[in-house]
């Protein structure tokens, strides 16, 4: 997964698009995002992961319970802005809009 990750942030994206289409590097990106905040939160088992694809692009949406929402962020929001960070990065290489919200 990381491995895909790193290929569309630094190059080699073609290969990986060509292969997945268009649908296929959104459900890469949300398996990332789902990978790197249940490895964050106490309670992983209560992690949802969903998508939501508009005109303007796509919306990566994190629903977990309320005592994980700190963690997620993080202090002074460093945890999700990294992460906000390589999802747009890798979607960019994409010529894609995606951004991640964390839901209450």
């Amino acid at each position: 997964m990381f491995k895909k990750l790193f290929g569309f942030l630094f190059g080699g994206s073609k290969s990986v698009s060509a292969a997945t289409g268009g649908r296929g590097s959104l459900q890469e990106l949300e398996s990332f995002v789902d990978y790197v905040v249940k490895s964050l939160v106490d309670n992983p088992d209560e992690v949802s992961i969903t998508s939501v694809e508009n005109s303007e692009g796509a919306t990566i949406q994190i629903r977990c319970s309320k005592e994980d929402i700190g963690k997620i962020v993080g202090k002074r929001g460093k945890t999700i802005m990294a992460i906000r960070s390589l999802v747009s990065g890798a979607a960019g290489r994409q010529r894609k809009r995606v951004s991640v919200d964390v839901m209450d």
